[in-house]
């Protein structure tokens, strides 16, 4: 089976030209009035009515099954506004293929509401919607709630910075709680927009999870991959192997403290990020970067001797054995981890590694990543591994590969073969080059963060400037792979040098924003424009400001 991930591209060009007259007739706001966008909607034009205005009086108008975008669309706007903004169903009737909540058999809208259309009629694709604001009021429309939560989420970004903050009541922007008026028609390039959080190498507490949930879906990405295990900690509760947690999770890198997840947790984390269309994706490393589940288990080695626990940085010197005497116990253990980690996970995929496994032997690590892909898809998922996993030509149908090498492919890693040969055993890719899109990779400045700690690594190439993260197509980057065998792409963070959430949001932002945009937004004939996209950045810092996210300042962006 081929993973498709895109939208064809006769209904990519049918939402532009449907927006086409309303852009030639239209006037767009000049200056600070401009909304800074991200990602860039596929079809948008500003149509120079009256802007839309929110009030004391404002509802936010259901009809259809919107999923929870009302409910935390007011619960956000409220905690800005200070308003009461009550969620008001429509009744039978109102939820038709032409749903109107204006012509409804329940309350009307009014012209300072927010209407929900969700119906089968309002588009073609599950995560698309169309949005539509003036001195009338707003329309949401989408075809199920995922494109009820997107549209939700730029309606916030037309909104001013402050609508992202906390103030409460009596707090009302210069201008007031206005949008522009608009229209948006909009979809997903990839089924897979992704950010990967590692909370292996430093253990992050479930609050800061949940809080970068919420900066990841405000930008439409729908994944969040996270990396449980490694070298330095094991932070996953596993009933049947519960020294996992107990040695395993005890440590961090620079003696900086354990910690893990209880199933409670983990499953807190799901339902939190399920509730904003997010999907949680486990990455359990294996066979390599697991000196902490060796340390917790000495017949997982192979002389049977537990190494002790591990709190440096260097990697590829850990492996599962694969020795005939240890089979038994590894395969009980991957058996048993997969098993509880698939229960754990309402989501398609379940993520196995396998990268960076020097200390292996080529036949050993052929062996293992066999038995361990095998594992995953005995539990139902669809396996997804580093790239290094496509040196097997044996893998289950449709595993998908995620390929960390750089934007022009190195000669001497094989990166580029890996890659197609997924898509040869009928999976697809996830692209996440290290030096474009990996988010600890140093800025060019080498800037302090706010404790005066220099973070971030630059061993991919360099530093990582905000035009290089943006500058690239996943498309582009492996001859043979193009749209239509790419699952998506993603921006991981890794935590070596990462300490808390702060350390996190400093490295991440702007940069995240790139990402965001290539995962959403149509690929550009004659290439992206940088310019216009910095100057949203720029824009965009004020949001940040009034979320307090603490981000890093970039160099070639007007912060105004």
């Amino acid at each position: 089976m081929r993973a498709t991930a895109r939208r064809s591209r006769s209904a990519e060009l049918a939402l532009i030209l449907a927006l086409a007259p309303l852009v030639a007739c239209a006037p767009q706001p000049k200056g600070a009035d401009v909304p800074a966008l991200i990602p860039l909607p596929v079809g948008l034009a500003w149509t120079g009515d009256a802007p839309f205005t929110l009030t004391e009086r404002s509802r936010i108008v259901v009809a259809g099954d919107a999923g929870s975008a009302p409910g935390l669309l007011a619960e956000r706007l409220r905690s800005a506004t200070g308003y009461e903004l009550p969620v008001v169903g429509l009744a039978a009737g109102g939820a038709g293929p032409t749903a109107d909540p204006a012509r409804s058999s329940g309350p009307a809208a009014e012209a300072s509401d927010i209407a929900f259309v969700v119906a089968p009629g309002e588009h073609d694709e599950m995560e698309g919607y169309s949005l539509t604001t003036g001195g009338a009021g707003v329309r949401i429309g989408a075809a199920g709630p995922a494109g009820a939560f997107w549209g939700a989420q730029t309606l916030l970004q037309l909104l001013p910075p402050e609508a992202h903050g906390q103030a409460g009541a009596g707090s009302v922007p210069d201008g007031g709680w206005v949008a522009p008026a608009a229209r948006i028609v909009d979809a997903p390039r990839f089924r897979y927009r992704g950010a990967m959080l590692d909370v292996a190498r430093h253990f992050l507490p479930l609050g800061d999870v949940l809080r970068y949930i919420d900066e990841i879906s405000m930008l439409k990405l729908n994944v969040l991959h996270l990396h449980l295990t490694d070298d330095q900690g094991w932070r996953l509760q596993i009933d049947s192997w519960p020294e996992l947690t107990g040695i395993g999770a005890s440590t961090s890198v620079g003696g900086d403290g354990g910690g893990f997840y209880t199933k409670d947790d983990y499953r807190d984390i799901v339902a939190y990020a399920a509730a904003r269309h997010v999907t949680v994706v486990p990455e359990i490393d294996l066979p390599g970067h697991t000196n902490a589940a060796l340390s917790a288990y000495p017949e997982l080695n192979c002389d049977g001797v537990a190494p002790a626990p591990y709190e440096g940085i260097e990697v590829g010197f850990s492996s599962l054995c694969a020795a005939p005497e240890r089979r038994e116990a590894t395969d009980r253990f991957l058996a048993d981890v997969t098993r509880e980690v698939a229960e754990l996970t309402p989501g398609p995929w379940i993520h196995l590694g396998g990268d960076e496994s020097l200390a292996t032997s080529e036949a050993d690590y052929l062996d293992l990543v066999d038995r361990i892909a095998a594992a995953g898809a005995a539990t139902g998922k669809t396996v997804i591994g580093w790239h290094e996993m496509g040196a097997s030509s044996t893998l289950p149908a449709g595993t998908v590969g995620q390929y960390w090498d750089y934007v022009a492919p190195r000669l001497d890693t094989g990166a580029a073969d890996d890659a197609r040969s997924f898509v040869a055993q009928g999976g697809a890719i996830v692209f996440s080059p290290a030096d474009a899109a990996y988010l600890d990779m140093k800025y060019v400045d080498d800037p302090q963060n706010a404790l005066g700690h220099r973070l971030g690594q630059d061993w991919a190439q360099g530093p990582t400037t905000i035009e290089e993260a943006y500058g690239w197509d996943p498309a582009s980057i492996v001859d043979g792979i193009g749209d239509e065998h790419i699952l998506g792409i993603e921006a991981p963070i890794w935590t070596e040098t990462l300490r808390t959430i702060d350390d996190v949001e400093f490295m991440a932002f702007p940069r995240i924003l790139s990402i965001a945009e290539i995962a959403w937004s149509p690929a550009a004939t004659g290439g992206r424009d940088e310019a216009g996209f910095l100057a949203r950045v720029g824009a965009f810092g004020a949001r940040l400001d009034a979320m307090g996210v603490g981000f890093h300042r970039v160099r070639g962006v007007d912060w105004g």
